[in-house]
């Protein structure tokens, strides 16, 4: 069951919601770059200058959370977001490896 933050256990991902979730270039853009990140790096939403509204960006980062891409936390007066590289690896093996490979 996904957390009260909408985070679903790594058994729950679907690989429909991750590739419906990568499907969209902006989203896309997201996860790669953070595929490029250290293990563990935390970005705050606006980092990656999509070139959105906030609201849209608001959209774009719910559908990331939610198909299990990425973890949202807040801190302080920010919201900061990371890869979710090991849940990832171990629901989907390779899924990453392709990702990077897309940038290369």
């Amino acid at each position: 069951m996904a957390d009260e933050h909408g985070h679903p256990e790594p058994a729950e991902m679907q690989l429909g919601a991750v590739m419906s979730a990568l499907a969209d270039p902006l989203r896309r853009k997201v996860v790669t770059e953070l595929v490029g990140e250290d293990d563990g790096a935390e970005r705050t939403c606006m980092s990656f200058e999509l070139g959105v509204t906030k609201s849209t960006l608001t959209h774009h980062f719910r559908v990331l959370r939610e198909s299990g891409l990425v973890f949202q936390v807040d801190r302080g007066n920010s919201r900061k977001v990371r890869l979710r590289r090991h849940e990832l690896e171990q629901r989907f093996p390779g899924l990453l490896d392709l990702i990077a490979n897309e940038i290369r």
